[in-house]
C-alpha cells in the first residue's frame, strides 16, 4: 500500500481526533516527549502545510516548517485545513515521483509519503492517548507502517520525533509494538 493510500485513511482519523480535543486538553502532555497536545497540532499543521507544497512541486520557505504568521491562537483552527491540503497534494499527479525536501533531507515523494503516514499514525496515537480518544487504525495500515519504520528509522533519524525504542509491555498488540519502536512508553 502506497503512502498516499495510507494517508487517505490516516488523515480522516487524525481530523476526527483533532475535532475531539477539548479546550482544557490543549496543554495536556502527550507520549511524544517533544510536544504537548498544542505542540503536536502545531507541528502537524506547519509540517503538513510545508510538505503539501513539496508534494505539489513548489517550495516552502526552506525551513521544513510552513510559516505560521497570522495563524490563529487556537491550534485546532488550521489543523483540519492543513491535513486536507496535505492529502490533496499527496494525491496530486506526480506527487509520489518527484524528489521532495523533507525533514530528513531530499527523498522521493513515494518514500516521504510513507514517512508522513508513519508520523501521522504515531502522532494520532499520541493525541488520542493524551485526550482519551479511541485510535484504532486498520491492521494493514499498522503492518505497513511497522515494516516501513523498521527499515527507515535509522539511528540518524532518532531524536525528538522518533526517540530510541522502548520495550512494549507483554502482550502488546501490533500498534503498541510500533509505538514502542518509535520511542513512546506504552502503558
Amino acid at each position: 500500500m502506497e503512502g498516499n493510500e495510507q494517508l487517505a485513511i490516516i488523515i480522516p482519523m487524525l481530523k476526527k481526533v483533532g475535532g475531539g480535543i477539548g479546550d482544557g486538553q490543549l496543554t495536556a502532555p502527550t507520549p511524544c516527549r517533544a510536544f504537548d497536545v498544542t505542540g503536536i497540532l502545531g507541528h502537524m499543521t506547519g509540517l503538513g502545510s510545508a510538505l503539501a507544497l513539496g508534494f505539489l512541486g513548489t517550495t516552502p520557505d526552506g525551513t521544513g516548517e510552513a510559516t505560521t504568521a497570522g495563524a490563529s491562537e487556537d491550534p485546532r483552527d488550521g489543523f483540519h485545513e492543513a491535513m486536507d491540503a496535505l492529502l490533496e497534494a499527496v494525491e496530486s499527479p506526480g506527487a509520489l515521483d518527484r524528489i521532495i525536501e523533507g525533514p530528513a533531507g531530499p527523498m522521493p515523494g513515494s518514500v516521504l509519503a510513507r514517512l508522513v503516514a508513519l508520523d501521522g499514525l504515531i502522532h494520532g496515537w499520541d493525541l488520542a492517548t493524551a485526550t482519551q480518544q479511541p485510535w484504532a487504525p486498520p491492521a494493514d495500515i499498522v503492518a505497513e507502517a511497522d515494516a516501513f519504520a523498521r527499515q527507515a528509522l535509522t539511528s540518524e533519524m532518532r531524536g525528538e520525533a522518533f526517540a530510541p525504542e522502548t520495550a512494549p509491555p507483554a502482550g502488546a498488540g501490533p500498534l503498541e509494538r510500533l509505538v514502542a519502536f518509535t520511542g513512546r512508553e506504552v502503558g
